[in-house]
């Protein structure tokens, strides 16, 4: 798996994001039915105010988000709650999945708020990211249940508890 890590902020190291990508990515796609090594990706490490440029840029909202994705292929089933399509490797067998943007800025508060550890936090988003390159989404209610019930199941092989469960 060639799972492309850039710090742009430095905070990111305390956790070492990249092999937490890495742990994160691989967990995904095996739990997925896909071979991790046959996968691309890449993931900015960056602040809020990177990504609040991004998240203007791309989506007309310029405020920080604790995420953002950039699917290679739209694998988004037509009808609620069917699972995706699965992506398409290149001629040389290679699954070009697409980009991720995750904020420290935001994943730190949000993590502290919820009283969760930073690096569990990431997990998630990390996992967030790359099932919507996947093809998850969380608009549609059917949507967002199949990508809750996907995100814990994974966190769960990582030892990561249901970050939706309300205690």
């Amino acid at each position: 798996m060639t799972a492309e890590t850039l710090i742009e902020d430095d905070r990111w190291t305390q956790i070492d994001l990249p092999r937490l990508t890495d742990q994160a990515t691989a967990a995904t796609l095996t739990h997925l039915g896909l071979d991790p090594e046959a996968c691309e990706l890449t993931v900015l490490a960056c602040d809020d105010s990177r990504i609040a440029v991004l998240n203007a840029e791309f989506r007309d909202k310029p405020t920080p988000t604790n995420v953002l994705s950039w699917p290679s292929e739209d694998l988004a089933p037509e009808i609620e709650g069917d699972t995706p399509m699965s992506p398409s490797p290149d001629i040389t067998g290679e699954i070009a999945l697409g980009d991720i943007a995750i904020a420290y800025d935001t994943c730190a508060r949000e993590a502290a708020e919820a009283g969760k550890t930073l690096r569990d936090h990431a997990t998630h988003l990390i996992i967030h990211g790359l099932l919507h390159l996947l093809g998850y989404d969380h608009i549609r209610d059917g949507d967002a249940t199949l990508m809750e019930e996907t995100e814990v199941r994974i966190l769960g092989t990582l030892g990561i508890d249901d970050p939706y469960r309300v205690d």
